[in-house]
């Protein structure tokens, strides 16, 4: 258990870091993915405003700065990842509890 509080602390630390790469060094240094300049290098559109199936596009939240919002994403993710795993092993131990 002292592992999983280790463990929970350290993504903490990370995701209220993590603006500082994702938002503000990348806006300092211009970066852009990849992925975006082969596309618009070959001429695609940008489909990213047809195909908006997610509530946090871009890591941002509507209404919040980018870097508030970059921390909400971050958590909201965590939470998703936490909450499948829970739910993972919660079906393994109740197929072990069946097998007993």
């Amino acid at each position: 258990m002292l592992f999983f509080k280790k463990a929970l602390v350290a993504a903490i630390l990370l995701v209220l870091v993590s603006p500082l790469f994702g938002v503000v060094l990348a806006d300092l240094v211009g970066y852009h993915e990849p992925l975006d300049l082969a596309a618009e290098a070959i001429g695609l559109e940008d489909l990213t405003e047809s195909l908006n199936w997610t509530p946090l596009l871009d890591y941002s939240v509507p209404g919040l700065p980018a870097e508030v919002g970059y921390i909400v994403a971050g958590f909201v993710g965590i939470a998703i990842i936490l909450g499948i795993g829970l739910l993972a092993l919660k079906a393994v131990g109740e197929q072990r509890s069946q097998r007993a």
